[in-house]
């Protein structure tokens, strides 16, 4: 072939591509994309700003809440695996969770992304093994487990004197890399992996303390026998009728981790830093369980402060549950979901979403959209989740009506199951800390997010803890002006 038959060959090849780039991206509705490498740029340009970022993009399209847009300019790949649809509409959202669920698995990309970190575990599977999982666990969230979890818990594992933990920080920082996979083309990710370079050679190092501590932790249940989560799960068969390997159950139990750990414990640092930051709500949160506790124990302040909260102390606190859903619905512990699309399909807002593309919904968004919110979306007001039900302004919490503008612990089939037990568990801990102290900022000290699977603050929260003087009386709550500590929430 002669230099001139070359040269119209790729000209061609060029002009064709270029008029099927140009019918691609006037249909995208997102962040500008590029030829070859589509949005790409703009992901890495606000990678350290990523969940901020997918909210502009979803306000600015005003009302549908809707957008979007590929990370592969290839043909083929453009409407597969370069393809999402990013979208933070409570009616889509619905469609997505309950409506086509089936249509809407964890599907291979999300899969192959957690695998090393997750395996088939309740969070990284779909079907059958999803399912075995979900039903062995809600065995554990009744409530009467959750009286007894109650019973269990211990705000003095608070002490910031307790050492750093090699698997919490192995564990936050694997979460963090794997969170990094999804971001990129798969490609980038693998070849990384291949040369264990970047990220990849940072999660290959996490893993292996993780994998030390989780071998650990069962090896130590073996021995000794308990009738915990964890217990339960070695006590299951598969199919097969076979036990299940210690593999499976270690990422059964580093998921169930997962669940357990960093969500609530992230949900705290934003709550703590939120209620520094309005002290008048402070005030209103204390007072409440000053009250309930002087019905409890009495008026002697010291006996308040002797054991954690009971079962039913912490079910009538019903202005700090709705300072935690407001704190989760500004900051919620996963603030983005992704989903595989198993067939075509059409979201309730018109938006065609085709076979083999992801779907994101940003929980994070939604608490940020005035069009689902309103106006003050973006206070921190806790009455927005109070009804007044009795004439002595006696309040009763209640959910949105619309209830999928609120998913913070998911929902449809896949709702969290531990979702009481994160409500009860994070009162416990507020409610030690706050009848305690009273917190303040410490001055310089940099509150950001860090882009990982969790809504992690990227340095931790430093306060400074300021003994609280609690009185007698009613309604009295003092602070004592000396005393002053630093403490730091993870």
């Amino acid at each position: 072939m002669d230099p001139v038959q070359i040269f119209l060959a790729m000209a061609f090849v060029v002009s064709a591509y270029l008029l099927w780039f140009s019918q691609l991206s006037g249909r995208l509705t997102g962040p500008k994309v590029w030829p070859l490498v589509g949005s790409v740029p703009y992901v890495f340009m606000n990678r350290h700003r990523f969940h901020d970022w997918i909210a502009s993009n979803l306000r600015r399209t005003g009302g549908t809440a809707t957008y979007q847009t590929c990370t592969i300019a290839l043909p083929f790949f453009a409407y597969k695996q370069g393809f999402y649809t990013v979208t933070c509409h409570p009616k889509n959202i619905e469609h997505i969770l309950r409506t086509r669920f089936d249509n809407y698995p964890k599907g291979p990309q999300w899969q192959a992304a957690f695998h090393d970190l997750l395996g088939q575990g309740i969070f990284n599977s779909d079907g059958e093994t999803w399912l075995m999982q979900r039903k062995t666990a809600a065995l554990e969230f009744t409530t009467r487990t959750l009286r007894q979890a109650m019973n269990r818990w211990d705000p003095e594992t608070l002490s910031p004197d307790l050492p750093e933990n090699p698997f919490a920080i192995a564990f936050d920082s694997a979460t963090e890399a794997t969170l990094q996979r999804l971001m990129y083309p798969g490609l980038l990710w693998r070849l990384k992996k291949v040369f264990n370079i970047g990220t990849e050679w940072k999660l290959q190092k996490s893993l292996q303390v993780v994998e030390n501590y989780i071998t650990g932790a069962l090896n130590a249940r073996k021995e000794n026998p308990s009738d915990d989560l964890l217990s339960r799960f070695m006590n299951k068969k598969d199919s097969n009728g076979n036990v299940l390997a210690d593999n499976v159950l270690k990422r059964i139990a580093l998921n169930f981790v997962l669940a357990g750990r960093d969500t609530s414990s992230v949900a705290l640092s934003w709550f703590f830093w939120l209620v520094m930051n309005h002290p008048e709500i402070e005030s209103k949160i204390v007072n409440e369980i000053s009250t309930v506790l002087r019905q409890t124990r009495g008026d002697d302040p010291a006996a308040w402060l002797e054991n954690p909260l009971s079962f039913d102390e912490a079910d009538k606190l019903v202005y700090l549950k709705a300072a935690l859903a407001e704190t989760l619905r500004l900051y919620p512990s996963v603030p983005e979901d992704f989903k595989y699309v198993v067939n075509d399909d059409v979201l309730p807002d018109g938006t065609p979403v085709p076979a083999g593309s992801t779907v994101t919904y940003s929980i994070y968004s939604v608490g940020r959209m005035k069009t689902i919110w309103g106006e003050d979306c973006l206070e921190f007001r806790p009455e927005r989740w109070l009804i007044e039900v009795g004439p002595e302004g006696e309040f009763k919490f209640e959910t949105p009506k619309e209830g999928y503008k609120f998913v913070a612990f998911n929902a449809g089939p896949r709702t969290c199951l531990g979702k009481d037990l994160a409500y009860l568990q994070m009162k416990s801990v507020a409610s030690a800390v706050l009848l305690r102290y009273r917190l303040a900022p410490v001055p310089g000290h940099r509150v950001e997010q860090k882009m990982s699977l969790t809504l992690f603050m990227k340095n931790g929260l430093k306060v400074f803890l300021k003994p609280r003087e609690l009185k007698a009386g009613a309604g009295g709550v003092g602070v004592h002006a000396n005393g002053a500590k630093v403490a730091m929430c993870a």
